[in-house]
């Protein structure tokens, strides 16, 4: 881990060894910013940093770029994603540049979903590079100052660099392995898929410790509260990464039998509290990704409740 004060706040909360929080914002299907706006003033004071997602599940919503910018006015530090679905080389560079010019310090690389599962399903995909490529071509323009052609960059960003990390896959040595390559690449920080088994996790993450990799890259344990049995049941039906266990997909049934949407809600809350308090005494777990999908309204509650509020101050020690 580099020695130079803390890029983010991020960093420096992780890097002062604090439980980071960080959260994920779904930006708009439109070009109003309102709803925005209304999720970073609600989330400011619960997180550390937020996520802006790039059109996720491949459907076209304002751009993670512009998001970042309308929160970060809001007080919100954010974490820029970036897929290599929509760009190549040429507008990928650009827009790095561009981020860190506007201020930006925070970057999440990704591969992105495939067009086919998207609104837009005749859209070429891009794929100049995939996520592993686009973080060691962060990486390198940060230690050597130079475009991916070489040609050298007057100002080159520096981003706290992270990359999302599945906790289920074939293999636990796989996942390991995929792991420790996406540090080799230059992953500072992960974020994991959604955890609902606290137990499988901690076996992987014994792994993880084992090899030493925590000591390389920070992760958080994705984390999120329910909102419906349709909801854990698509999950499971529809999104790689994600197993959500019978016996919790039956709580929220008798839930949402007794008391309709809101008590599903209330137990998918109180489902996610278990799995936080339960990877919070897992050996090599940094913090916790907070993916309240469209409920962003239950974060404070959800942090407050952890006992993970007040945020720790750590301005001090950032960058100018």
């Amino acid at each position: 881990m580099s020695t130079s004060p803390p890029r983010s706040r991020l960093e420096a909360v992780l890097r002062a060894g604090h439980f980071a929080v960080t959260a994920e914002l779904t930006p708009p299907k439109s070009a109003v910013t309102q709803p925005l706006i209304d999720k970073a003033r609600m989330v400011l004071p619960y997180v550390d940093a937020a996520n802006l997602t790039d059109c996720q599940t491949a459907v076209v919503r304002m751009s993670s770029f512009a998001c970042s910018l309308v929160v970060r006015g809001e007080g919100v530090e954010p974490v820029l994603q970036m897929t290599c679905r929509d760009r190549n080389l040429i507008g990928i560079q650009a827009d790095l540049l561009g981020a860190w010019a506007l201020g930006l310090r925070n970057l999440l690389a990704l591969s992105g979903d495939s067009p086919r599962i998207g609104d837009h399903p005749e859209a070429r995909p891009v794929f100049d590079v995939n996520s592993f490529k686009l973080l060691k071509m962060v990486r390198l323009m940060r230690e050597t100052g130079t475009l991916a052609n070489g040609k050298p960059i007057k100002e080159a960003p520096q981003f706290y660099l992270g990359a999302a990390f599945n906790p289920v896959s074939v293999s636990m040595d796989a996942m390991v392995r995929r792991l420790e390559k996406k540090a080799d690449k230059g992953a500072e920080f992960v974020q994991t898929q959604m955890v609902f088994d606290v137990e499988q996790f901690d076996a992987l993450m014994r792994l993880v410790v084992a090899e030493g990799l925590h000591q390389r890259v920070k992760v958080l344990a994705g984390v999120a509260p329910l909102k419906s049995v349709r909801m854990a049941e698509y999950m499971n039906a529809h999104v790689p990464g994600i197993v959500v266990p019978p016996h919790l997909i039956e709580r929220l049934r008798v839930a949402e039998a007794a008391g309709g949407p809101e008590q599903a809600l209330a137990e998918g809350v109180n489902i996610c509290l278990e799995v936080i308090e339960g990877v919070r005494h897992i050996p090599g777990v940094a913090g916790i990704h907070i993916m309240a999908v469209f409920c962003e309204e239950t974060v404070p509650d959800i942090v407050t409740r952890a006992g993970l509020y007040p945020r720790p101050h750590v301005e001090d020690f950032l960058l100018p």
